[in-house]
């Protein structure tokens, strides 16, 4: 007599939002690996049968593509190619109560902060022993780094402190125990990330601590490039620059999202920083650490906002040219302060000053990437695409930044460091020749 198998079970996670929930998803996959059970980041194969969404909260376009990937698998599972749908992440912290009525198929919602109740779902234990133990879900070349949880900003127009809570710093041991496991795993290139990196320590060791930080990370025996993402302007700790110039492996890059150049939008933000207080640390940072890449992200279309608000804007860019800029239209988020102000611009005028800001960076970019022709960079392989290979300078970041084209029918690896003199310049990709 035939006896029927167990079929063992197979978990995809889905991750949507940005670098902070791709490495949750990275710890829960390698937590679930570890209780020996089968897992893949967003397989295109259908040979799992159980999903969990991690999801982003953060601005109306998020929240949408998040509803639609649940519904999506919902039904899949009406249709009996699955047999569970768990959601995770900024959406279910933020609206769990009214996701639960709403969208009745999912199995259970979890929120930002409960890992070991989402492993309780697959009959899995917590391994706090696994620190730093993930499947990578990036190339394994680079890897996203997290250095904290949460946020204490009060910025008007976000809402990453009510999904995420306040901020918590990991410890510096935790941090290099688990940059160093990475490096051992092939890693070359960590992105530290956090809500906000220069309050790291503040609140575990009652002053900031990302110099002492970054010290012990470029310690860290194979680890080729460190970079800086999402640094807050007001109180800078300048003393990481110091640091940054005495370790070649600490690239010159920082990503400092400044959200606008009008003092008025500035304070109804709730910035705690003036336009001349920007441009004096701008100015300072780039004396510190000449050549230095600085990329920042700016808002359009917030509540109040003028056309000549958007000029100052406009003319700010054209004074401090940023190496990088991305522009995003505000978006009305309940339970921010911003909320009680009327949204009075409607979405098109938002897109068509944002788009106004990309063409003015457009030409700056251009003019940055011009500068570079005939000279050598040393560049990071990312990939082959279409029989070209795609790099990066230590000035870019992975998928927001400038990427550089190298024709060459020599064989390169991904993760290979080979030097580069640039031939060619565009708005925002180089191409180079091996030297």
């Amino acid at each position: 007599m035939k006896t029927k198998t167990l079929k063992k079970d197979k978990v995809n996670i889905i991750t949507l939002g940005c670098s902070k929930n791709m490495v949750d998803s990275e710890v829960l996959s390698g937590q679930l690996l570890a209780n020996e059970i089968d897992v893949v980041h967003e397989s295109a194969k259908k040979d799992h049968n159980i999903v969990v969404v991690n999801t982003c909260g953060f601005i109306d376009k998020a929240k949408e593509e998040s509803i639609n990937t649940i519904l999506e698998q919902v039904e899949l599972k009406q249709h009996g190619r699955l047999d569970k749908v768990y959601v995770t992440g900024c959406l279910s912290e933020r609206y769990r109560g009214d996701l639960e009525s709403e969208i009745p198929g999912v199995d259970a919602w979890f929120g930002t902060m409960e890992l070991p109740l989402i492993l309780k779902k697959f009959d899995a234990d917590y391994k706090a022993e696994l620190l730093g133990e993930r499947l990578l879900s990036t190339p394994t070349h680079y890897a996203y780094l997290k250095i904290a949880e949460g946020c204490n900003r009060t910025c008007s127009f976000c809402a990453i402190p009510l999904m995420r809570g306040g901020h918590v710093s990991k410890p510096i041991e935790a941090i290099v125990t688990e940059a160093e496991k990475l490096v051992n795993s092939g890693v070359k290139e960590i992105m530290l990330i956090a809500q906000e990196l220069t309050y790291y320590g503040l609140d575990l060791y009652k002053q900031r601590k990302l110099a002492d930080l970054l010290r012990a990370l470029a310690n860290v025996k194979g680890l080729e490039w460190i970079r800086l993402h999402y640094a807050y302007p007001h109180k800078f700790p300048m003393e990481i620059l110091d640091v940054m110039k005495e370790f070649p492996n600490i690239c010159n890059y920082i990503d400092m999202p400044l959200q606008h150049a009008a003092d008025n939008m500035l304070k109804a933000m709730k910035r705690q920083i003036t336009r001349g207080e920007m441009e004096e640390l701008v100015t300072a940072i780039r004396e510190k650490v000449p050549g230095i890449a600085l990329r920042t992200t700016l808002i359009t279309g917030f509540p109040g906002e003028t056309l000549e608000d958007v000029e100052e804007l406009k003319a700010f860019l054209e004074k401090m040219r940023f190496d990088r800029v991305g522009v995003f239209t505000y978006s009305h988020e309940e339970g921010t302060s911003a909320y009680d102000l009327e949204d009075n611009i409607p979405a098109e005028e938002k897109e068509r000053r944002a788009q106004e800001i990309m063409e003015v960076q457009q030409e700056i970019s251009l003019e940055k990437n011009q500068e570079m022709v005939g000279k050598i960079y040393r560049v990071i392989v990312d990939k082959k695409e279409s029989g070209r290979y795609l790099a990066r300078t230590e000035f870019d970041s992975v998928e927001v930044d400038n990427e550089v084209i190298i024709n060459t029918t020599k064989r390169l690896k991904p993760g290979e460091f080979v030097n580069v003199r640039i031939t060619k310049a565009y708005d925002y990709d180089l191409e180079g020749e091996l030297v």
